[in-house]
């Protein structure tokens, strides 16, 4: 399996770009805010165990690429890890829209970039799935070149960043989640597969 191995390295290399996402779901400091201190609870709660599926997808790839699988394993556990990622980013948007706007300045406006960014990053996910998906198992060359663009794709989305949920977790909506024992734990499951 030499062709695929390398190529799986970059693949998994890329996606611990993406752990980096769900990190900036945490803050710290303690101003009281009971308003912001409830939302904040809210969304930690929601996050955590997604946070959790997003650790145990990276984890399943990293997995993956370090044995001498062939086409076939990498495929299938590619293809359920970004299905993974894709409904995790798009329940993460769920849980910040059903929250609501945070009890800041522009929040609803925060609120909302954040909610449509991790819709975006949820779509991307969905998107590398097909692309994984198409591949030619059968061809240990195509394969190799197959995975080499959704490595590409994938860290393209790892460097696109998430200004719109660093946005909203600036300041006091910062200070508010970092008290939420659930946004620690989801930040240590994270940073756990971070490696």
């Amino acid at each position: 399996m030499e062709g695929t191995n390398p190529v799986n390295k970059k693949l998994a290399a890329a996606l611990s770009g993406g752990a980096v996402l769900v990190l900036a779901l945490t803050g710290c400091g303690s101003d009281d805010n009971d308003q912001l201190d409830s939302w904040a609870k809210q969304v930690c709660d929601a996050v955590q165990p997604q946070a959790k599926k997003i650790a145990d997808a990276n984890a399943a790839i990293q997995k993956e690429t370090s044995d001498n699988s062939t086409p076939e394993e990498v495929q299938k556990t590619d293809s359920k890890a970004f299905q993974d990622m894709s409904d995790a980013y798009k329940a993460i948007g769920s849980a910040v829209d059903r929250a609501g706007a945070p009890d800041v300045e522009n929040g609803e406006k925060k609120q909302k970039d954040a909610v449509k960014e991790l819709n975006g990053i949820s779509a991307s996910y969905a998107s590398l799935k097909k692309q994984v998906d198409a591949l030619d198992t059968k061809d240990q060359a195509k394969f190799a070149d197959g995975l080499k663009d959704v490595a590409a794709e994938l860290d393209k989305l790892s460097k696109s960043g998430n200004n719109a949920l660093k946005t909203l977790e600036e300041g006091e909506v910062g200070k508010a989640m970092g008290k939420q024992p659930s946004c620690k734990s989801a930040t240590a499951s994270a940073s756990a597969t971070k490696s």
